[in-house]
């Protein structure tokens, strides 16, 4: 039972962990990233449906992005979708495709991106200890009620203490491969 509580644990922890790297995966760091149109929705059809669900974008260098819909007359709400997203970028629409090239990044913009993925990690590490505090707090009500071993206990808590310990390491390699990304010049 002390198992199954820590399995869920690490799965509620594994999703966090995914979830802070593909909103990392979402900061623009000077160079083209196909992933970070994922969250750009376009009216197809009257649903809001991803950009990449209909339309191929497709990287042609390091600051280029090559954006082809596979029903051409959705190219302008493609286009305008991209410019109205918080991403900063100007299209350039030549009637088949859409390509987008990235400028670099001035040296406050890096400093301003570097902060902001602090910010997605502090969370993604609060997120952690969040489910770490609320395991021991749903194994503390089961072991009043079923008496659980105190020695049972204590290799719980060191258990899901260093599970925590493990996530939190691995949000900051994450940030840390992040924050080099985006300085690289």
């Amino acid at each position: 039972m002390l198992n199954q509580n820590l399995d869920l644990a690490r799965n509620k922890m594994e999703q966090t962990l995914s979830f802070v790297d593909s909103e990392l995966s979402k900061i623009r760091t000077g160079r083209a990233n196909p992933d970070m149109f994922n969250k750009i929705l376009i009216n197809y059809y009257d649903n809001e449906t991803p950009l990449n669900q209909v339309a191929n974008i497709s990287l042609m260098d390091g600051v280029t992005i090559s954006i082809q819909p596979f029903d051409k007359t959705f190219i302008d709400e493609i286009e305008k979708a991209i410019v109205e997203s918080d991403l900063g970028l100007n299209p350039s629409n030549n009637g088949n495709s859409i390509v987008i090239s990235f400028p670099p990044l001035s040296t406050e913009r890096r400093e301003e991106l570097v902060k902001f993925s602090s910010q997605i990690v502090e969370e993604g590490r609060i997120s952690v200890r969040n489910i770490r505090r609320d395991t021991i707090q749903s194994v503390k009500k089961i072991e009043k009620e079923e008496k659980i071993p105190e020695d049972d206990m204590k290799r719980f808590s060191d258990d899901i203490q260093s599970l925590t310990d493990d996530f939190i390491t691995k949000l900051n390699l994450s940030q840390s491969a992040k924050e080099k990304e985006i300085l690289e010049i």
